[in-house]
């Protein structure tokens, strides 16, 4: 059996969202460099931000 480990040796990350820590879990192990954000909420929050700073291109002169 591995050997237990504190949660505050795991690596940990700043949310692009909120900016707050956050720490590896367990179902990020396969793509823990892709994650960037703390949660789903978060996760949302990012995409709403970013498609209301994009422009639309149905909206040309």
């Amino acid at each position: 059996m591995s050997k237990m480990r504190l949660k505050s040796d795991l690596p940990q990350k700043l949310c692009a969202a909120c900016g707050r820590p956050f720490t590896w879990r367990k179902k990020w192990a396969r793509d823990w460099e892709q994650v960037k954000t703390c949660s789903e909420r978060c996760k949302g929050d990012l995409r709403r931000n970013r498609a209301a700073a994009a422009p639309v291109n149905g909206d040309r002169p």
